[in-house]
């Protein structure tokens, strides 16, 4: 009972989060094909979406690349760091 419970649950995760997820960031079939694998195939399809057909995106926003990245503040950007006058952080 317990295991077909978890199966219902894996399939009904799977289902959702595959018919959520946009094309472009799925990966070997097309959104319609998985649907299918996830209905026809109880645990195994859902499994094969989850380990094979979603890319690995990461919820929440996306976080900048180390490389070519905006500074997170002025104390952060060497050129802002620089450019201030040392003298006058002397009356503060």
């Amino acid at each position: 009972m317990l295991v077909a419970l978890a199966a219902l649950l894996l399939g009904i995760y799977a289902l959702v989060d595959c018919l959520r997820t946009t094309g472009s960031e799925v990966r070997g079939l097309p959104v319609p094909v998985w649907v299918a694998v996830i209905v026809l195939l109880p645990v195994v399809g859902p499994l094969a979406w989850l380990v094979a057909g979603r890319s690995h995106r990461r919820s929440g926003p996306a976080q900048p690349s180390s490389r070519g990245s905006a500074p997170k503040g002025p104390d952060d950007d060497e050129d802002f760091l620089r450019s201030l006058d040392r003298k006058d952080l002397g009356d503060l």
